[in-house]
């Protein structure tokens, strides 16, 4: 076994795998970006080299600076994680090269598979069934349309080096062929170096089964059950879970031995995962191999009881794969929802900042936790903005679903915005509990999934609460800094200075004006809300738990703040509460007209001109940001007054990128 290994990754991934590595006895370099210094990963290392400054570009995916690393700390192997150079077989041939050892398939073996038309074609000679598609070398975009036609609309646009969602594109419609493989083409070049698309049948309401394979170098090759991913947007996985719900057992059996002989035809070893297509007639359809370890590993760790990274420990350092894999058997059910700094009631826009306060429900037998971020790490828009991964096993899958469920309703993250709420809407759905999954769940259920926090009466008290102990908790924070034992601020009975033992707090929530009245009673408040009068008492901890009791009843919930402006986290959704400035003048609009860059990114196209008439939701001005592309839409139809972005040009979050009047007040 290696005495050192090098993770040439960051965030949550980078922390599993040392986890594992010092568990094993395994001493762990930890690499780390400018951005990066006090990250995590890197406090829990035994080893830390900085290799860069915080773009990707020049860190995690400079391969000398990554090797450099290994070599200068006495490194024998190098793990890749997910992402970055994990795919990337000029840089396992460059290990091998340096005397290391790349912690991953063979680099031919990535090939192989690194080029999804070529992996199609190998597919193909070994059995495995394939979606009807072109996978042809020819690239020009009338070859692809007249493919495309061919094919039959609805067609998947898909980046040929890439995966992940990145690079992909769904076409109804001839007319919008074009214009979604420009924009396919601009993010694969930007995400992967490589432009080279395929085209394929888009499958109705297809599930997306995937198969984890795991081989050794004497020719073992096991297939390790298979996981849902199906619960997706904008092709990037949201919620997996392993097994797949209703699968029979020759299905099972079939798609398995399917993964298996795609892994053998390649040569493969190490950790990796076969994606397929299934359809409603029990048909799949090969879709691509990860010739890598999934973000989603874990649901498989929680059925099997294996521990997937210190096999591919093994496996690098020789060891053959054990026989008792052949008998390895299903246990449980094991749900991973994939919690992100976004906020999706607004386009799941990624969210930067510092994480101010984090609170997780406490990891045990039933739930994991996967984290790279801590209360006070801020997120940035050089790196995905993963929080962390929640992983949860039951007896069953009613129980995962159930756990799930309550492990998000403990979730709270302050600082940025983060898609917790969303999560567990989509976690306690109906049709989610009853195993209804296909690739078209959210956006079939957007209403549901999408809708606004309703905040009740019940829930206004709640708040009020929370703001009446924080204030109680400052003022005895300021008795404690106070010499005079006979200061007011040394009394904490009910008499608070300048607070009357009856009052009338104005808050505002969710940018709506409320009014409640609060007395002192002997155990807490009366609180009087729209003529309803409600009996409250709790108390709110330093790390933000509220635990309160209304009219009898408990409620827990997360409130966190200072100074008038607080956070509350209840059942899953973020509340903002304030107390209004009086002075405070009406907001306008940044600029009369003006459409402003939602986050900061780059400016990768600019699609309109000024003095041109435009229609409502004509893209005018692309961006990226996250490694994702985010399009800047007219919102009526006007006329273009102004540009300014500049294509290739760096934009920061509310910048003006377009001036617009829109037609009306022309």
């Amino acid at each position: 076994m290696f005495k050192k290994i090098l993770i040439a990754n960051r965030g949550e991934i980078a922390g599993r795998i040392i986890r594992t590595a010092q568990r094993m006895g395994v001493r762990t370099v930890a690499v780390y970006s400018e951005a990066d210094r006090d990250a995590q990963h890197v406090a829990m290392a035994e080893d830390i080299r900085f290799i860069g400054p915080a773009p990707a570009r020049d860190s995690y995916l400079d391969q000398q600076a990554v090797i450099r690393a290994a070599l200068d700390s006495g490194a024998e192997a190098i793990h890749p994680g997910y992402g970055f150079l994990s795919e990337n077989a000029d840089f396992a041939d460059a290990c091998m090269a340096a005397g290391l050892v790349f912690i991953g398939p063979s680099a031919s073996a990535i090939r192989a598979m690194g080029g999804k038309s070529q992996a199609k074609a190998l597919m193909a000679e070994a059995g495995v069934p394939l979606v009807p598609g072109y996978h042809g070398e020819g690239q020009s975009p009338d070859l692809l349309a007249s493919e495309a036609e061919r094919i039959g609309y609805p067609v998947l646009i898909k980046a040929s080096a890439g995966g992940g969602g990145k690079g992909m594109r769904v076409v109804e419609k001839p007319e919008d062929f074009a214009a979604e493989l420009a924009g396919a083409k601009r993010e694969s070049l930007a995400s992967f170096g490589d432009d080279r698309m395929l085209i394929e049948k888009y499958l109705i309401r297809p599930r997306h089964v995937e198969v984890q394979v795991f081989a050794d170098n004497f020719g073992n090759t096991y297939s390790l059950f298979e996981r849902d991913c199906s619960i997706q947007r904008r092709h990037q996985k949201v919620i997996e879970e392993a097994p797949a719900p209703g699968l029979s057992p020759d299905l099972r059996t079939r798609m398995g031995e399917a993964a298996v002989a795609a892994a053998k035809a390649i040569g493969y070893s190490g950790a990796g995962t076969i994606e397929f297509l299934l359809d409603a007639a029990g048909d799949f359809y090969f879709m691509e191999m990860n010739t890598r370890l999934q973000v989603e590993h874990p649901v498989t760790e929680y059925i099997t009881g294996l521990d997937l990274v210190e096999w591919q420990l093994r496996v690098a350092g020789g060891e053959a794969l054990p026989e008792s894999w052949d008998r390895l058997a299903i246990n449980g059910h094991a749900i991973e929802a994939r919690i992100y700094a976004e906020d999706a009631l607004n386009g799941f826009l990624p969210s930067t900042g510092r994480v101010t306060h984090l609170a997780m429900p406490q990891p045990g037998p039933h739930i994991r936790i996967d984290s790279g971020i801590r209360a006070g790490d801020r997120i940035t828009v050089h790196y995905d903005p993963m929080i962390a991964k929640l992983i949860v096993w039951g007896e069953d899958r009613a129980t995962a679903v159930r756990r799930m469920r309550e492990a998000l309703s403990e979730t709270a993250v302050a600082g940025v915005t983060s898609n917790s709420g969303f999560l567990l809407r989509l976690a306690a759905h109906p049709a989610f509990a009853a195993a209804e999954l296909d690739t078209g769940f959210i956006a079939r259920h957007e209403a549901a999934l999408l809708a606004e926090p309703e905040l009740g009466e019940e829930g206004i008290a709640l708040a009020a609460l929370g703001a009446l102990l924080e204030r109680k908790a400052a003022a005895k924070i300021a008795a404690s800094q106070t010499s005079d034992p006979h200061s007011p601020w040394a009394t904490l009975g009910s008499f608070r200075l300048n607070v009357p033992p009856a009052e009338t707090l104005f808050l505002s929530i969710c940018d709506r004006e409320v009014e409640v009245g609060a007395s002192i009673q002997a155990h807490g408040y009366r609180l009087s809300i729209a003529g309803r009068s409600f009996e409250v008492e709790g108390s709110l901890a330093p790390d933000g738990l509220l635990d309160a009791r209304i009219d009898g009843r408990r409620h827990r919930a997360r409130f966190w703040g200072h100074d008038g402006r607080w956070d509350l986290f209840v059942d899953g959704d973020h509340i903002p509460v304030a107390l209004p400035d009086p002075f405070a003048e009406a907001a306008g609009d940044h600029a009369d007209g003006g459409l402003t860059a939602p986050m900061p990114g780059i400016i990768r196209a600019v699609l309109a001109a000024p003095g041109e008439r435009v229609e409502k939701g004509r893209a005018l001005v692309i961006m990226e940001a996250m490694k994702m592309e985010h399009t800047i839409r007219a919102p009526a139809d006007g006329v273009i007054d102004a540009i300014n972005a500049v294509e290739g040009a760096m934009a920061q979050a509310g910048s003006v990128l377009v001036s617009f009047t829109p037609e009306a007040t022309k």
